[in-house]
């Protein structure tokens, strides 16, 4: 706070200060006063005004400027109730027990958000568990009447957009369902391959994996098999070619291993890249094909922050697509701690 910014919001006190004392001037003329008697008395309400005038302006100087000073190192803005002593003025009191008023009603309204999304979150995961089981019994029905073929791919869609919207509820507090340990590379991965096996066979596409025996990321196991099934359900979704490639490989590094996705499909157009991790973008291919969403990218994308791993896509249109994975070793987590 400074004196001159003080000055100006107290001007009209000032002011009425100053006509007093030349009014109390002109009735100690009229009543003939003693000189020494007006001096004194002149000297004294001057300085006996000025002196109170310093003491609230330096009283409400400490307590704003380590106000201001306190809420500018704060990057929650809202504790600053938490960070400040009650102040001794009518004024600064006023602002104080506001500001705890304001501060209280906010978190009872972001509790009351937050139990509203937890219920949310709740329903959606009970709903998608109760959606996931007349799906198996539709592909064990197909498998039965010899119809896999018309019903795998359309179904596996619906299991695939369930699977969306059950981690897309979760992304937002992954932090309190992960847990960061050595995992399998290869049985996650395994696991992905079975669980598309029929889309597989269906489009009759050559798989190749290589360099993923005994290598262990650091990881959560469930969120990493959840990234890798929409990857290689992105690669099997826009596989164009009659003789279709995906192909999976690890490279192992001294500070971090890169898993690969690689495929021959369509590719992305140049264009797009650095679009595809936006929510709902679907880009030029996704207008080809309509099933997509633009939501399994943006929710790997989230999810691999979330767990400090890093993706990539790399494409040529008309010619192929390759999905990096990045997984930092040790030392890395180490440090992060």
């Amino acid at each position: 706070m400074k004196i001159k910014d003080y000055i100006k919001d107290n001007i009209i006190t000032i002011i009425i200060y100053f006509v007093t004392l030349m009014l109390l001037l002109l009735f100690f003329r009229v009543l003939k006063v003693n000189k020494e008697t007006f001096i004194s008395t002149y000297i004294l309400l001057f300085f006996s005004g000025s002196f109170t005038f310093l003491y609230h302006y330096f009283r409400k100087k400490m307590f704003y400027d380590l106000f201001l000073k306190k809420l500018e190192k704060l990057d929650k803005k809202y504790i600053i109730t938490e960070m400040i002593e009650e102040p001794n003025f009518l004024d600064g009191k006023i602002l104080y027990h506001s500001l705890y008023e304001i501060n209280k009603t906010m978190n009872e309204e972001i509790k009351k958000y937050k139990m509203s999304l937890e219920e949310l979150k709740e329903y959606i995961e009970m709903w998608v568990h109760e959606v996931k089981i007349p799906v198996a019994s539709i592909l064990l029905m197909a498998y039965k009447k010899d119809k896999i073929q018309k019903v795998v791919e359309p179904t596996k869609r619906i299991e695939n957009f369930v699977e969306q919207v059950l981690y897309y509820a979760r992304s937002e507090n992954a932090q309190k369902d992960y847990i960061i340990k050595e995992c399998n590379l290869k049985e996650i991965i395994n696991k992905v391959i079975k669980k598309n096996k029929e889309i597989f066979l269906l489009k009759k596409v050559e798989l190749t994996i290589e360099n993923i025996e005994n290598i262990k990321v650091l990881t959560d196991s469930k969120w990493l098999e959840f990234i890798i099934n929409q990857i290689i359900h992105n690669s099997l979704k826009y596989l164009d070619k009659e003789k279709s490639i995906l192909k999976i490989y690890a490279k192992e590094e001294k500070t971090k291993i890169i898993l690969n996705i690689y495929d021959n499909g369509m590719g992305i157009p140049k264009n797009d890249i650095k679009k595809v991790f936006n929510k709902c973008f679907t880009g030029e291919n996704g207008r080809k094909i309509q099933t997509s969403t633009g939501m399994g990218l943006y929710i790997c994308k989230q999810l691999c922050e979330k767990l400090n791993h890093n993706i990539e896509i790399h494409s040529k249109k008309s010619n192929h697509t390759n999905v990096e994975l990045t997984f930092h070793k040790d030392e890395f987590y180490s440090v992060l701690k």
